[in-house]
């Protein structure tokens, strides 16, 4: 028999990360609210930015991303050389599990956290530890009950996706504040531009002053820019040091750097979308509650939407519908909600479509088929 290499422990329990279903069969112009994009797409100065690159395409970027992080220190007060950019936040949430967990080691994340925490966690050889959540939303004693002497990272959405929901600012602290100094907790606030809610912390002020907190953050959401792959983390200068040592030297390609310092500069845009985005949100939500649709509250650019559990009511018959209709939402199962959908908010005009779609889906007779995907 051939004998192949063996990938180390926790390898091979990983199921593939899979996004979200970009088309529907049969619709040359699908509303695509299966993966949390900006509804308004790349501010017209970061588009601008990368084109203006074009010409340069035989320079290597700048490793160490100087002028984005000088931008991103001064619209955040916040010390630049504390800053790490990376190859989306997805990257800059690997290399924080390589550097701080191993075989051995346990990693903490919450029962509907995002799919990249266990994915990280089985690649270094640690154990993932699931913390059950109240009302999909994460909850800190749950959490707490769970750390031991092997705990090394807590990873913690907030808000939390696919659920949208999120914990306030004393919450936050009662978490940091109860875990041991060895541990590091990791404050993923990839949503944050769209939250308007006055008791929500992203974690900038704790990563400042506290030595074991990590926040990270995204060019990908409300920015628009989810096609160049670049997120940023701000942390002390000891874990600064860390991921330094272990990232590429280009990890951040130049496009991606130019076309973020110009989004930067347009903030405008940046409330446009968060102002669209309440609206449409509330509306949505409105008209689907409407029907008898449960939805999680959400403040965030999606909602989360739960089924009955009937035949041709239920979930994956909603998904059915909706892509015969060339409307694409994401499935949940991946996130033990198989009863869910999870629907971007889009433009006005998706926005009602994907409201109209739904409230005739459940005002039609149910048909006879079963709920298996």
């Amino acid at each position: 028999m051939p004998v192949h290499p063996t990938p180390r422990p926790g390898i091979m329990e990983i199921s593939p990360y899979v996004g979200g279903r970009s088309t529907a069969e049969g619709h040359a112009n699908t509303i695509k609210l299966s993966s949390n994009e900006s509804a308004l797409g790349p501010s017209p100065k970061a588009q601008a930015a990368y084109r203006a690159l074009a010409a340069e395409l035989h320079r290597y970027p700048d490793g160490g991303a100087t002028a984005l992080r000088t931008a991103l220190g001064t619209l955040h007060d916040i010390e630049p050389e504390r800053i790490v950019c990376g190859n989306g936040s997805d990257e800059l949430l690997q290399l924080l599990a390589h550097a701080y967990a191993g075989p051995g080691d346990e990693v903490i994340h919450t029962r509907h956290g995002f799919l990249v925490y266990p994915l990280a966690t089985l690649a270094t050889g640690a154990t993932p530890v699931v913390a059950p959540e109240r009302d999909c939303t994460a909850d800190v004693d749950a959490i707490l009950g769970l750390v031991t002497e092997r705990t090394r990272i807590v990873f913690l959405a907030n808000p939390n996706n696919p659920t949208g929901t999120y914990i306030p600012q004393g919450e936050l602290r009662r978490l940091w504040g109860g875990l041991p100094e060895h541990v590091v907790l990791v404050i993923d606030s990839a949503y944050a531009e769209f939250v308007t809610e006055t008791d929500y912390d992203p974690g900038l002020e704790l990563a400042g002053m506290a030595p074991n907190v990590v926040m990270t953050r995204t060019f990908s959401k409300a920015y628009g820019l989810a096609a160049l792959r670049l997120g940023w983390a701000y942390a002390a200068p000891a874990i600064v040091d860390v991921l330094h040592r272990i990232r590429g030297p280009f990890n951040a390609n130049a496009a991606a750097l130019a076309a973020a310092h110009a989004a930067l500069e347009d903030q405008e845009h940046v409330a446009r979308a968060r102002s669209l985005n309440e609206t449409c949100r509330a509306a949505l939500a409105a008209r689907l509650a409407a029907c008898g649709l449960a939805v999680v509250p959400s403040v965030c650019n999606f909602l989360l939407v739960r089924f009955p559990a009937k035949a041709g009511r239920d979930a994956a018959a909603a998904d059915r519908f909706l892509s015969a209709r060339g409307i694409v939402a994401r499935r949940m199962e991946p996130y033990h909600l198989g009863d869910c959908l999870r629907i971007t908010i889009g433009l006005e005009a998706e926005t009602d479509e994907v409201g109209r779609a739904l409230e005739a889906f459940m005002a039609a007779p149910a048909a006879d088929e079963g709920s298996a995907p």
